[in-house]
């Protein structure tokens, strides 16, 4: 059976992407001083304005009017003509204590023998396939490589494409024959630039120095469609082109739309938060029984239930690829693998200040010794269990 599935990628410099960074960059500062911080911060981000807003309990004090511009500048946003730039855009804090009602729950308490409970109520979802050497779909591998690719060209081309800005979105179409991915169907690049570029040459630039150079040769062919700017023009954006929010691009930030996904944001939230932490903790699960060879394509759903540590299920599905029933690698998880708050945290690390560059270019099927949630440390684990 052939089919067409579709994902997309937005860079860096995207408003939501924007937002992300500073509370991810913010949640970092507070875990460096304070691994213990608790932190749910919001983000919103409009010409020439940041506001951030949450919940936090920490040890740590943070210079947040200069966390927010080291992001925004890091990113690009360093010219007044972008309408929002690093050294003059006004900057809002409203930050407060988490509620202690929500502590009482989640934290583990020794004398009540009160192991630490999960941070909300929910259900995250974990995924890999085989069909590309990181273990993800390859419609969003390749949508966010495209533009990473137009980052890196801005700000490392050496006057290469120099009139690039940082706001971007790719969207890349697959075309499969059951399982197989056999071509690359459509591409779709649209990226922000200054008004006296034409766009003749943007649409060639891009082709010959994004495209070409992210999708192989051998899953284009003549058939291959190409948009480049599809509007006809794309030189107001970031910011000022549209208003950013924290948690607004989770598919892009998980799997494109290839598998579920329960509906928490990531970023800015600390490891106590479930929406985040075992969201990631299923990912691993996921990849390590691929990378076992015990399925071609595998699906984890984990649910919590606030201030209660264990799981209340744990469901594995391996859409019919799985080596052995998907019961008994359900069972194999579960006694394997623990899935308490506190155990996934520890397992993965997760109360390091490492979040801000998870915030763009997707959070799975990243080649970065931090990300730990990538690792293929279980695959002996389950092979010896699946025996």
């Amino acid at each position: 059976m052939s089919y067409l599935f579709t994902s997309e990628s937005v860079s860096e410099g995207h408003p939501d992407k924007v937002a992300d960074q500073i509370s991810d960059a913010i949640l970092d500062e507070m875990l460096k001083q304070d691994p213990n911080s608790r932190v749910a911060c919001e983000t919103l981000v409009t010409t020439g304005q940041v506001v951030v807003a949450g919940e936090v309990t920490t040890n740590a004090w943070v210079n947040i009017p200069d966390t927010v511009r080291k992001v925004i500048r890091e990113i690009g946003y360093t010219k007044a003509e972008y309408m929002f730039e690093a050294n003059s855009c006004g900057i809002l804090a409203a930050l407060h204590s988490q509620s202690p009602d929500i502590a009482m729950g989640v934290d583990a308490n020794k004398k009540k023998k009160k192991q630490q409970g999960a941070g909300d109520q929910g259900m995250m979802f974990g995924y890999a396939s085989n069909e590309t050497p990181e273990y993800m779909p390859m419609a969003i591998m390749y949508s966010h490589n495209l533009v990473k690719r137009l980052a890196d060209i801005r700000k490392n081309g050496n006057g290469q494409m120099s009139y690039l800005r940082p706001d971007a979105k790719s969207q890349v179409t697959v075309e499969y024959n059951g399982r197989k991915p056999v071509r690359v169907h459509t591409v779709v690049v649209s990226t922000q630039h200054d008004g006296d570029v034409s766009q003749e040459r943007i649409k060639k630039d891009v082709t010959k120095h994004v495209i070409e150079q992210v999708i192989p040769a051998h899953l284009r062919d003549k058939n291959l469609v190409v948009h480049v700017n599809p509007t006809g023009k794309f030189e107001i954006g970031g910011p000022h082109g549209d208003s950013g929010l924290t948690g607004r691009k989770i598919i892009v930030d998980t799997y494109g739309g290839r598998a579920p996904h329960g509906g928490g944001a990531f970023s800015g939230k600390d490891p106590s938060k479930v929406d985040r932490s075992a969201a990631y903790a299923a990912r691993h699960i996921a990849k390590n029984i691929v990378g076992a060879g015990l399925a071609d394509e595998c699906l984890i759903q984990v649910a919590y239930a606030i201030g209660v540590a264990e799981p209340v299920s744990i469901h594995v599905d391996t859409k019919g690829t799985g080596r052995i029933p998907d019961s008994e690698l359900e069972r194999i998880v579960k006694k394997e693998v623990d899935m308490t708050p506190a155990g996934l945290i520890s397992r993965l690390h997760l109360k390091r200040p490492i979040y801000k560059k998870t915030a763009a270019y997707g959070h799975f099927g990243r080649n970065d010794k931090d990300f730990t949630w990538e690792n293929l440390d279980l695959v002996n684990t389950f092979r010896k269990a699946a025996r």
